[in-house]
């Protein structure tokens, strides 16, 4: 039997107004991660294997929270959007189509390699319905006639914003936090200082920060952007994270006061390369290394540019202040 959540267990008041699918087993492994030849003692939290569907990773989080809200509307229809490879696109077009909820997805360009032409092939079977926008230009252009193309009588389609980073969306990962908190109690691994993640939307870092101060730890998290089409500073993160705070209290969670402010999160962005989805030297290296030295996989958008960010500013003396936990978000199936 699955547990509830442990956004449930601690506020049980919510249990109802704030519904859980849940689409994976909790909680992910955590386990040193040696081999790396790394200065500061490293942990690797792994949530590739979250998900009981065609995908994983942290996008499912995500989605046992999107998912209830979405399947109690009419018409049970979601566009959003994403890139050539979108991880995100595919788990919600897998998840939702099992629980009748429709998915159009549309998709902007950006360098193709092996991993995105598979992941094409598995968004062309996943059912939903593509759209090739090309560009973000023209993908703003042409968002009336996709909101128009999937209106269903009067109601328009759910829009859900890349990946699935709302203040809703964003509690999958005030929940992965509240998990790591028990783990630290649970003496499975130090209390980390910092937690270091890609940030390629924003929900995972904000959701991160807000439920580590909502547990009690001290630990910070340090974001690895990867991603140049949005906005992803440290202040656009925190007002996330504020905003899936109000939705916890809007919706009756009794919650401790917990300030939010610039120490809890920072950003990196020294790893992003040309752009997003751009390989670098950098994450390639890191990708063989991560395979042959420490048994995990990563692919060269997210994952590989955020270790590569860590293995480099441990070098650098950079997490002098605790253990140093890396989220692997990479969800492969």
């Amino acid at each position: 039997m699955t547990s509830p959540p442990l956004i449930h267990q601690r506020w049980p008041e919510v249990a109802v107004t704030l519904p859980h699918l849940p689409l994976g087993e909790a909680p992910t492994s955590v386990r040193p991660l040696a081999g790396l030849g790394c200065r500061s003692e490293v942990w690797l939290k792994d949530e590739s294997g979250y998900g009981r569907g065609g995908w994983g990773g942290n996008k499912v989080r995500k989605l046992e929270w999107l998912l209830p809200e979405i399947c109690r509307g009419r018409p049970r229809t979601v566009l959003t959007v994403g890139g050539l490879g979108t991880n995100w696109g595919l788990a919600a077009a897998l998840y939702a189509r099992q629980h009748g909820v429709d998915v159009a997805l549309a998709l902007v360009d950006h360098p193709v390699d092996d991993h995105v032409l598979a992941q094409l092939r598995r968004l062309r079977d996943s059912g939903a319905t593509l759209h090739f926008a090309h560009t973000k230009a023209r993908l703003l252009l042409a968002a009336p006639w996709l909101f128009a193309r999937h209106t269903r009588g009067l109601a328009l389609p759910r829009y859900l914003p890349p990946g699935g980073s709302s203040p809703l969306g964003t509690l999958g990962y005030v929940e992965c936090a509240l998990e790591l908190a028990e783990q630290v109690a649970q003496g499975l691994l130090p209390e980390p200082g910092w937690v270091v993640t890609a940030v390629g939307s924003g929900g995972t870092a904000a959701g991160l920060a807000l439920g580590l101060r909502l547990a009690g730890l001290r630990t910070r998290v340090l974001g690895i952007v990867v991603n140049d089409t949005l906005r992803l500073d440290g202040a656009t993160l925190i007002r996330l994270a504020a905003k899936s705070r109000t939705l916890l209290r809007d919706r009756g969670a009794r919650l401790p006061c917990v300030r939010l402010g610039e120490r809890d999160v920072a950003v990196e962005r020294g790893w992003l390369g040309p752009g997003y989805a751009h390989p670098t030297a950098g994450s390639r290296a890191v990708l063989d290394r991560a395979a042959s030295e420490a048994g995990l996989e990563l692919e060269l958008t997210y994952t590989a540019k955020a270790l590569a960010a860590l293995l480099d500013l441990d070098a650098a003396g950079r997490f002098a202040d605790g253990p140093v936990l890396f989220l692997n978000t990479f969800g492969p199936r």
